[in-house]
């Protein structure tokens, strides 16, 4: 059995205010992943400004950082054997016009309203997800996760936790 991969999905602010869109995503996510980690934050811009710092001068940066510190995010850590790449065809193209001509039942052409309101983030590789999600989760651990957790959580037993919006072990 193959060892579980790690993403960061960030659930942006339009979506996680609008009840019908976050429990559609919610649903998503408990169903093909395994929720590792699980928070909503509210980003002051300085946060924001900090995460999207490679977008810095780009014509978009300050629309999106502006963008993503105007309201609650979720921050989920997701587990699956090609998480990065099963999260991002779920979320479909950044581009939300795209997404709804190419796969209009993927998350962005279904919930999108621009590519700034684009429902959510994927993490793009494993050096970026790493990046991420220890950006967000600074009392993740990778070398524990990958000592301690990993093997549990792919052969479990393991229950999903409602309250809390993750997966945990079931001792």
């Amino acid at each position: 059995m193959q060892k579980l991969q790690l993403t960061l999905a960030i659930i942006k602010p339009h979506a996680v205010s609008n009840p019908v869109v976050r429990s559609f995503i919610r649903n998503i996510l408990k169903n093909k992943f395994i929720v590792v980690k699980t928070k909503r934050v509210n980003l002051d811009t300085d946060t924001a400004c900090r995460f999207y710092q490679e977008h810095v001068g780009k014509f978009f940066f300050n629309r999106l950082t502006t963008f993503m510190s105007s309201g609650c995010i979720d921050l989920h850590v997701l587990g699956h054997v090609n998480a990065i790449q099963l999260w991002r065809k779920i979320l479909g193209p950044t581009s939300v016009y795209k997404g709804q001509f190419e796969d209009p039942y993927c998350l962005r052409g279904m919930f999108g309203i621009s590519d700034t309101r684009n429902v959510a983030h994927g993490s793009d590789s494993q050096d970026s997800a790493e990046r991420e999600i220890k950006f967000f989760f600074p009392e993740f651990s990778f070398y524990h996760w990958r000592l301690d957790d990993e093997e549990w959580f792919r052969k479990g037993p393991i229950i999903f936790n409602d309250h809390f919006f993750q997966h945990v072990k079931k001792l």
